[in-house]
């Protein structure tokens, strides 16, 4: 890794204030039981700001690649593929206990093996990582921060986008979806202006339907209910 080069994209520069919800509604006593005891056993410990040399000893000798999920919500994106991809270790970022707790529970009823949990903001972890050691990168329908002086506050910005463009192997593929229109022309915009990424679509559809290999979450769904659409974008690391 080039020193020099890291630490010009030191997220210390840009201090990570987390603005988002950590809980929602009481749970139940079934699913606070998941957090307080199925998580330790997937649980990346954000507290630990180790540098992960090799972010596959996290999982099964049987992994052959990981994919990252930021903001996997209630998990079904990042269930549905973990049951599909048996072969890749899944890391998946959520700050939100109520999200966390409904992924716990598609574990232990799939019995999965592949995934693992960083309860937190996302942000800070990614300096943790080595370059070029992610496949494939999801941030699906995040917060939109609609208020312009909220903008600073959204994931897609300048020093992530290079995060992202260092973590990912060269081919690996950035899939973010959207419904809200002012947030898709920020994404679009900071995305063209990022000379790593090469936007995949070819057609309309590209990006009007959601790929086979990509579920439905609860988030696509409401929007669908209340009369939004939902854009699919898929970039390429050149």
């Amino acid at each position: 890794m080039n020193k020099i080069w890291l630490e010009e994209l030191s997220l210390e520069k840009y201090p990570v204030i987390f603005r988002g919800r950590r809980r929602g509604r009481k749970l139940r006593p079934s699913m606070a039981s998941l957090l307080e005891n199925d998580l330790q056993d997937l649980k990346i410990d954000s507290s630990d700001k180790t540098y992960i040399k090799n972010p596959f000893d996290l999982f099964p000798q049987t992994t052959a690649s990981i994919w990252m999920e930021i903001g996997f919500g209630g998990g079904e994106h990042i269930s549905w593929q973990a049951e599909n991809n048996p072969t890749v270790g899944f890391i998946g970022c959520e700050p939100f206990l109520n999200g966390i707790a409904s992924l716990l529970r598609d574990v232990q009823n799939k019995q999965l093996a592949n995934i693992r949990i960083l309860a937190d903001d996302a942000r800070p972890f990614l300096t943790r990582l080595p370059d070029n050691s992610i496949d494939r990168l999801f941030i699906l329908f995040p917060d939109p921060w609609r208020k312009k002086r909220h903008e600073n506050r959204r994931i897609i910005q300048k020093n992530i986008l290079d995060q992202f463009y260092r973590l990912l192997k060269t081919g690996g593929e950035f899939r973010v979806a959207t419904d809200d229109p002012v947030y898709l022309r920020w994404i679009l915009l900071h995305l063209k202006d990022h000379p790593g990424f090469e936007w995949l679509a070819r057609r309309p559809n590209d990006w009007r339907l959601r790929p086979a290999d990509w579920p439905q979450t609860r988030y696509e769904k409401k929007a669908l209910t209340q009369g939004r659409t939902p854009i699919f974008l898929r970039y390429q690391k050149m």
